[in-house]
């Protein structure tokens, strides 16, 4: 027994929830180890959506442990808004255990976040506004506060240095804010969320020493890594394999697979380069069939054919034993359907992902096709599996499943 690891491939919205909710059974708990209130999964559980923003997904299972790790940056008033929400739907086990030393969002975040992308102007990241970046930004330059700190005695004191801080640095966030206030909010968190509050990294080991198995849940996707993804138009924490032990405090020796998430076709939110974006009819095809709008955000995703190059670049990096396709009968009703194998760019063909921004964002994509299908039931038809045998071969990489609805029964085993 050890831990287990779902990873979306992409740029986030890969379904990795949906995997995460199928896996889990045979899991006794799951972990989220990074990004913050600017992540959503969205589940359907007996004809009921869920969407879960800090929450690990097995909290939708009555006997699963659900662990928020260190990685993973919290907004205290987001978080007991998922809380309540479940508890009154009758699907919160209270089996939540949250990191300690998971740093915390405070209102002056957003207004940061809020001010850098309309200064950013037509150089806008396009990021949730969820005030995510700022709150990294301050961990990693040390001024950030963390779950611990907010059951201190100094806690008052030190978010008035912070805050004290903030204003003599960027004097247009004076006003901006009323500190008494928000810290009267906060200590009102303290009673609330104390009592999931511990040392997950002893909880997590003490599980795996006892031989029990845990599933680690990423946020966001490989795509928007802050280290390999598309810099800089990516996310503010590791969403790569990395992530999951800085995130977590797990060490490698104690993980035992390693699993792909992607979309039979592509999605991206906000800004940044996206070789193989349908601005047509089947784009938006896609994204009705799709219901591709965020689970944070609600805005609209942008949609595209399958960039198996790419994929493979989050494949190798990761090291993945398997992978999952999501949403394979969204291309269902498609004539055609398409998959990038390759760029050309100022007349050479690359089969690579490049790292600068001015070539990805100016290749043309290198297309294999294939006819479309109609997925009835749960069998694939023979050009599906014509499809799904290419990707397969493409990335030399073990297709596991597919879904083919939202639904927890409409998946197809090809283990």
């Amino acid at each position: 027994m050890g831990a287990i690891a779902v990873i979306g491939l992409h740029w986030g919205d890969e379904g990795k929830g949906r995997i995460v909710d199928l896996l889990v059974k045979d899991c006794n708990g799951v972990v989220r180890y990074n990004g913050g209130p600017n992540a959503g999964h969205t589940l359907v559980v007996n004809g009921e959506t869920f969407k879960l923003h800090l929450i690990p997904s097995g909290i939708l299972h009555r006997d699963k442990i659900n662990v928020i790790g260190n990685g993973v940056i919290i907004d205290p008033k987001v978080l007991l808004e998922e809380i309540d929400e479940l508890k009154g739907r009758g699907f919160f086990n209270g089996k939540l255990y949250i990191s300690d030393r998971a740093p915390i969002l405070f209102p002056y975040h957003k207004i940061i976040d809020e001010l850098e992308e309309s200064f950013r102007g037509s150089f806008s990241l396009g990021t949730t506004k969820r005030g995510v970046g700022p709150g990294y930004t301050d961990e990693i330059n040390r001024s950030g506060l963390r779950m611990i700190d907010l059951f201190s005695d100094s806690f008052e004191e030190k978010l008035k240095r912070v805050w004290d801080l903030k204003v003599k640095i960027s004097p247009c966030l004076d006003g901006k804010v009323n500190i008494e206030d928000v810290i009267e909010d906060y200590k009102g968190y303290i009673e609330y969320l104390k009592s999931y509050t511990t040392d997950t990294i002893s909880l997590l080991h003490d599980l795996l020493a006892q031989g029990k198995r845990v599933l680690l849940e990423g946020a966001q996707g490989f795509l928007l890594d802050i280290d390999f993804g598309t810099y800089p138009y990516v996310s503010s924490s590791s969403s790569s394999i990395g992530g999951i032990f800085s995130g977590s405090g797990i060490n490698p020796k104690q993980l035992e697979k390693i699993f792909g998430v992607v979309k039979a076709y592509m999605t991206r939110v906000g800004a940044g380069p996206f070789p193989t974006e349908l601005k047509d009819d089947t784009g938006n095809y896609l994204r009705e069939r799709g219901r591709e709008y965020g689970t944070t955000t609600g805005r609209p995703r942008r949609c595209g054919w399958l960039d198996c190059v790419a994929t493979k670049y989050s494949c190798i990096i990761n090291g993945v034993d398997g992978i999952y396709i999501t949403k394979l009968d969204v291309l269902g009703g498609l004539s055609e359907v398409k998959v990038c194998i390759g760029y050309e760019y100022e007349g050479e063909r690359l089969y690579s992902f490049p790292s600068s921004l001015e070539i990805l964002e100016n290749c043309k994509p290198i297309y294999e096709r294939f006819p479309g299908w109609n997925i009835e039931g749960n069998e694939l038809p023979p050009n599906a599996k014509s499809y799904l045998k290419f990707i397969e071969d493409f990335l030399d990489t073990k297709i596991l499943g597919v879904s083919i609805g939202p639904e927890r029964e409409a998946f197809i085993d090809l283990c």
